[in-house]
Parts: structure tokens; C-alpha cells; sequence
């Protein structure tokens, strides 16, 4: 694909979102920031600092949608209520399959030349734990779909959806099923969980440092794919201080290994994501914390 000049970024004003327009200005391309709202106090002036003002609207209308998209070479659609929990299983479903139909649907009406867009971990069959273990490790994309929660079904929904309007338009709709995101100031709470491996076993102890989102977001641009792929992002390593197998053999015993695990290696593999996006994750909570590997 030859490279989009103008991009839009849904969700904007989040974790992610931020970061991946800094990236993509960064790397030389012109982006629309696109979110329903600002942060507390924050007028659009993040984004004028960068030249790229804050433009607002709703996703969850097709109108808005289509205006948010108009001129467009490419979309980075973040936007999403983020995890189960912040509203009722209901509103969840019906807002993310909202938004998630809205801009394919826009995008392919307005010819778009390619769709990025965030699918989640929990797609795999999350939360994780003693009684409900995965059925091999480490986890890849052949343990899609096994969604537990209004909020997986509702990613498991759009990649349906991305898969069929992909089909129809011959745009790529690439997902991204995105591991925990964390930044720094998520690093220095790490320690409180070391104790109690059970507290993070839901998603196999497994992160994405919000760089590497950015970057996965710009590979996944740029590569060399058709149809509707869906990738897993993760960091390299977990966030736990122990290594990996010891991590598996106690909360996991019974789960088989596709190979030897070796080190601190992430129980989720991005082996995919790096043979057909290129994506290497490039940062850990060890380099914040300054703790290295031994």
C-alpha cells in the first residue's frame, strides 16, 4: 500500500490515541484527531500544540461519522468504550457495535484506502484463572473466538463485521487485538502485584507498552495485507518478576505448552503480528523501573 497521507484518529483523546497521533505526525503524515470529547479542561490546545486540532464527534451517528471521515486516505478508529465495567454489558455492546459498523460502513462509502482498527485481548477468551484456563500456551490467534463478556462480544462482532464489509468494498480492515495498555505511570504500580500472580492471571500477565501500540498502529498502515486480519499486540515480556514457565506451572498446571517458554517471555504471542506487520515491541516496564532481565 503506498503510504496514507491524511489520517484520521478515532479516540484521539485517550491513552492510545494520543500517542498515536504524536507518532503518526512524527513519521510526516496529516492527521485529524477525532473524539466525542476532550479531557477535563482541555479545550483541543494538546492538539493545536502539535497542529492538529481536537475535532469533535460522535461515532455512534452515521452522519458524524461520515463528515469525521470525509478527505480521508485512512482511519485509525480507536474509539471504544475501553473494557467491561464502565457501563452496563448493554450500552457496551451497542455503543462499540455502533461506532465499529459506523466508520467501516463510512469509510467504504467514501472510499478509504485502509481501516485500522482496535479489537482487544479479551477476544481470546479473558478473564483467565485457575478454573477457567486457556487451552494451550502460549496464546495466539487460533484461540479466537471465545468472547466472555458483552464487551469481547462485542469486539468478536466487528471483526465479523470487518471481515464481510472488507469483502464487499476491497478495503483492509486490519484489527489489533490490543493487550493491556500501559505507560509509565501504569509501570510504578507494578510492584503491589508481584506478590499474588492470581491478581493479573486474567490476561496472562501480559501488557502492551503504549509506544509499541503506536507503532503497531503505523505498521498495520502500511503492510502488505488484504481482507480483514486480526493481529495480537503484546509486549515482549509480562509484567510479573518470575519467569514465565514458573508463572504457567503454578496458576496453569495442566496446560500444555506449544513449545519450551522461555524467560519472562509474554503468554501472549505477537509472533503474527511480527511476520506479517513487521511489529517488534520495542519498550518494557523493566526500563522504566530500571529492572533488568537477569
Amino acid at each position: 500500500m503506498r503510504p496514507a497521507v491524511n489520517i484520521a484518529v478515532t479516540g484521539a483523546n485517550g491513552k492510545a490515541g494520543r500517542a498515536v497521533v504524536q507518532d503518526l505526525l512524527a513519521h510526516g503524515h496529516d492527521v485529524r484527531a477525532v473524539d466525542v470529547t476532550g479531557a477535563p479542561g482541555d479545550r483541543g490546545g494538546f492538539y493545536q500544540e502539535l497542529g492538529t486540532p481536537l475535532l469533535r464527534a460522535d461515532l455512534t451517528d452515521f452522519g458524524d461519522t461520515v463528515d469525521a471521515l470525509t478527505g480521508m486516505d485512512a482511519v485509525v478508529h480507536l474509539a471504544a468504550i475501553p473494557a467491561p465495567g464502565f457501563y452496563t454489558d448493554a450500552r457496551t455492546f451497542t455503543g462499540n457495535t455502533a461506532m465499529n459498523s459506523n466508520v467501516f460502513l463510512a469509510a467504504a462509502k467514501l472510499g478509504t484506502r485502509r481501516i485500522v482498527w482496535t479489537s482487544s485481548e479479551t477476544t481470546l477468551g479473558f478473564p483467565f484463572g485457575p478454573q477457567a484456563p486457556p487451552r494451550y500456551l502460549p496464546v495466539d490467534e487460533d484461540h479466537y473466538p471465545h468472547p466472555n463478556s458483552a464487551y469481547a462480544l462485542s469486539k468478536v462482532i466487528g471483526e465479523t463485521l470487518a471481515e464481510h464489509i472488507s469483502s464487499w468494498s476491497g478495503i483492509p480492515i486490519v484489527g489489533l487485538r490490543l493487550s493491556n495498555v500501559h505507560d509509565a505511570a501504569d509501570y510504578r504500580k507494578l510492584p503491589s502485584c508481584w506478590a499474588d500472580p492470581l491478581e493479573r492471571a486474567f490476561n496472562l500477565w501480559s501488557y502492551v507498552d503504549v509506544r509499541d501500540v503506536a507503532q503497531a498502529c503505523r505498521r498495520a498502515l502500511l503492510a502488505e495485507v488484504t481482507g480483514a486480519p486480526a493481529y495480537i499486540i503484546a509486549a515482549r515480556d509480562t509484567l510479573m518478576d518470575r519467569p514465565s514457565a514458573e508463572l504457567a506451572a503454578s496458576m496453569f498446571p495442566d496446560v500444555p505448552a506449544h513449545r519450551p517458554l522461555e524467560a519472562y517471555e509474554s503468554l501472549l504471542s505477537s509472533a503474527r503480528a511480527r511476520d506479517e506487520l513487521g511489529y517488534e515491541p520495542q519498550y518494557s516496564w523493566r526500563d522504566v523501573l530500571g529492572v533488568p532481565l537477569p
